[in-house]
């Protein structure tokens, strides 16, 4: 069994007892940030020379009247700093990802005000969040607008929809707009009937092998596509 398998069947629940004891009142966001911190320190393990890599999923279980004060607070913007949180200090530790990075909140009728539990997994997505100082190179390289993504799986599929695997924030996006494949050849990029088209080095393109360092432009938005990188080399 290998260590990602490992770390999906490892996954266990951390409760925090002196917390309770602590902030009768009930639980505070900084604790929470510093909970799924510890928790992926507690599960990042090394896979081989020079990575590190650590779960990137997390489900925070509290009590009801703690995730009701939390839905006060604005769950979403929280979820957003939580994970904002978790990628600045998984880059601080030069620890990497095999998808993409989701915290998510629920209530456990079994946990008194104060309590909570983490729970956290390692998910393979067709994207990994990519961080400066991470080694990782087996993978292509994707830059929009300094938010960088390693394309992990075999195709990837760019558009403003959520159900695309990167959502690009930009109306002149179609919902899914196009697709990167990973091939032995060299990774492919296919247009999927946008309505405004895609732009391979201001070429307008229905299907093209990438080159290491291609600028592609979808809607407003220009990317920065890279090959990956030969052991020893550095982006």
């Amino acid at each position: 069994m290998g260590v990602l398998d490992r770390f999906e069947r490892g996954v266990e629940n951390v409760m925090q007892n002196a917390f309770a004891r602590t902030f009768k009142a009930g639980v505070k966001p900084v604790e929470l940030a510093a909970a799924i911190k510890r928790e992926c320190d507690a599960r990042a393990a090394v896979v081989d020379r020079g990575r590190t890599v650590a779960p990137n999923e997390y489900a925070i279980a509290l009590s009801p009247t703690d995730l009701a004060t939390v839905k006060e607070w604005g769950e979403d913007a929280l979820l957003h700093e939580l994970s904002d949180s978790l990628r600045t200090h998984a880059e601080r530790q030069r620890y990497s990802f095999v998808g993409g990075v989701e915290v998510s909140l629920g209530a456990d009728e079994t946990l008194a005000t104060g309590r909570y539990a983490v729970v956290s997994r390692t998910t393979r997505g067709p994207v990994a969040p990519a961080t400066t100082s991470n080694p990782n190179s087996r993978h292509p390289l994707l830059d929009i607008d300094g938010t960088r993504y390693y394309l992990t799986g075999e195709a990837t599929v760019l558009g403003r929809g959520s159900e695309s695997d990167i959502v690009v924030d930009d109306t002149g996006v179609s919902r899914r707009h196009v697709r990167l494949e990973v091939t032995s050849h060299g990774t492919i990029l296919t247009d999927l009937g946008s309505t405004n088209g895609t732009f391979v080095e201001d070429q307008r393109v229905s299907e093209a092998t990438l080159l290491d360092g291609n600028a592609i432009t979808i809607g407003r938005t220009t990317m920065m596509y890279w090959d990956p990188v030969d052991e020893g080399e550095d982006y």
